[in-house]
């Protein structure tokens, strides 16, 4: 395995995933709040209006857009 540095915080792991294990279950409640968010939300919000409701980042939520995180998009 190689050394992947983490997406979310930038320190250096090896595994598969795109982030360490500590920032692992973050994403997953990151997750789980942008499609609850969404959810509940008008449609055609933007990434930065995302980011403001939610408080994750925009870089963040880019990443699950990319990455298919997103249920409700």
């Amino acid at each position: 395995m190689e050394l992947k540095r983490c997406a979310r915080c930038g320190c250096f792991f090896a595994s598969s995933n795109d982030v360490c294990c500590n920032c692992e279950a973050k994403d997953k409640q990151d997750i789980y709040n942008l499609n609850s968010y969404i959810g509940t939300s008008p449609t055609g919000n933007s990434i930065e209006s995302l980011s403001f409701g939610t408080g994750i980042s925009v870089k963040n939520i880019s990443r699950f857009i990319q990455n298919n995180y997103i249920s409700n998009i």
